[in-house]
């Protein structure tokens, strides 16, 4: 009864377009007072959340991201891709979904991921002849892979306050991240042959040579931050400190193409963002010691298992609550709330940690394309200005692949786990 009052007051208070952070901290705040928990704990629990090197990363991330972003290197990605295969079949799409991949690496954003590269390719894809709704459809898709290749906000988020080792989760993301580029990728080669896009003539070899001058500064800062990362060099905190003194030293001293101006934008939107993810997180702990203290998750997993869930029931209703939380949460919010609520009941039924949580990132990009209210739909919306339903028809195709990528995680876990368990 108390879960059912709890989750039908924040659900109440979300829908009334209360802040996620408010509504998660004041629920909290209310539940510990009215258990008899002095108000002054409140600060402390506050403070002790944000006093760790792991959240520090984010901020840093953040900033690698947005200078890059500043300095045109989205621009310089897609055009070193388009050269070297933009003559293949479908190679603008493949120029696009390439480019993306590597500017994840770099981002942890998919809506900067989608954003980025589409006013780049939405332009030339196009103008080669591809149906404008796929065009749409492919650039709202791959945008999700922002959140997926590391370095990623919401596993950062997720390992911090599960306790999981970031970068086994970062190891973890890397097979649903190829087997989605690789998805991806067929999908836009059949599409182009069935489409009849003829593809373009190759480039010139001064061409090549040009784009990938510019593009390679970029390539080896995400190849840096990701080699230290996995190689144990470097923790996340560090790997991000590194890769924002990277991007400072490619945007400005490399490239040569960030003004004060961008520098400026970057350092401003950075701490706007990273202000909003904290309150999040402070809010979600404030949130988890009151349903810890209400026993709150320990009765939803002994509910479970009283009712005799299986593990694929189980699955299916974690995937229908996190599409439909993406009706009213964005992604990290939804990441959050579900964690809080339906991990210790992922774990008495036996699931790795770390593979729920990739589970649950791919879940939630899969969020991000679901119409009616998919995030990387109205960012591709905005781009193209065109109505939402051909934005919305246009993803469908890409969304059943994703979900495709759920039901591989599913059937075969080691396509997550199997290379963190081997380093």
């Amino acid at each position: 009864m108390t879960a059912t009052a709890l989750l039908a007051g924040l659900f109440a208070l979300l829908l009334l377009r209360v802040p996620v952070a408010f509504a998660l901290g004041g629920l909290g705040l209310a539940m510990l007072v009215a258990a008899g928990a002095s108000p002054l704990a409140v600060p402390q629990t506050v403070l002790s959340t944000l006093d760790g090197s792991l959240l520090l990363s984010v901020p840093l991330f953040l900033l690698m991201s947005n200078t890059l972003l500043k300095a045109g290197v989205g621009r310089d990605l897609f055009a070193a891709a388009h050269a070297w295969v933009g003559h293949w079949p479908g190679g603008v799409a493949l120029a696009t979904i390439l480019s993306c991949a590597v500017f994840a690496a770099v981002s942890g954003s998919s809506v900067a991921t989608a954003a980025t590269i589409g006013t780049a390719a939405m332009p030339e894809m196009i103008s080669r002849g591809y149906e404008r709704r796929f065009v749409y459809g492919l650039l709202a898709a791959v945008g999700t892979l922002g959140i997926l290749i590391p370095p990623s906000i919401p596993m950062i988020v997720y390992g911090f306050v599960t306790g999981q080792p970031v970068i086994d989760l970062f190891l973890a993301g890397i097979g649903p991240g190829l087997l989605l580029i690789c998805l991806f990728v067929a999908f836009a080669m059949l599409h182009a042959r069935r489409s009849g896009v003829r593809p373009g003539a190759p480039a010139a070899w001064n061409e090549r040579s040009q784009a990938s001058v510019r593009a390679l500064p970029s390539v080896v800062l995400a190849a840096v931050v990701i080699g230290v990362l996995y190689s144990g060099a470097a923790t996340p905190t560090e790997a991000a400190a590194i890769g924002f003194a990277g991007a400072l030293v490619v945007a400005a001293g490399v490239l040569r193409s960030l003004s004060w101006k961008g520098l400026r934008d970057s350092v401003f939107e950075s701490m706007a963002t990273t202000v909003a993810i904290l309150l999040v997180v402070c809010g979600a702990r404030l949130f988890g010691e009151a349903i810890t203290l209400y026993r709150i998750p320990q009765d939803i997993a002994a509910f479970v298992f009283d009712a005799a869930f299986g593990p694929l029931a189980f699955l299916i209703v974690v995937s229908a609550v996190l599409l439909l939380a993406g009706l009213v949460l964005e992604a990290l919010s939804m990441m959050l709330i579900v964690t809080l609520v339906l991990l210790p009941s992922a774990l008495a039924m036996g699931f790795d940690p770390v593979w729920f949580g990739v589970y649950m990132v791919v879940l939630v990009e899969c969020a991000l394309i679901t119409p009616p209210v998919g995030l990387n739909l109205y960012v591709v919306q905005a781009l193209a200005r065109v109505p939402f339903a051909d934005v919305a028809r246009g993803v469908l195709p890409f969304l059943a692949l994703m979900l495709a990528t759920v039901l591989a995680l599913h059937a075969w876990p080691g396509l997550a786990l199997h290379i963190p368990h081997r380093m």
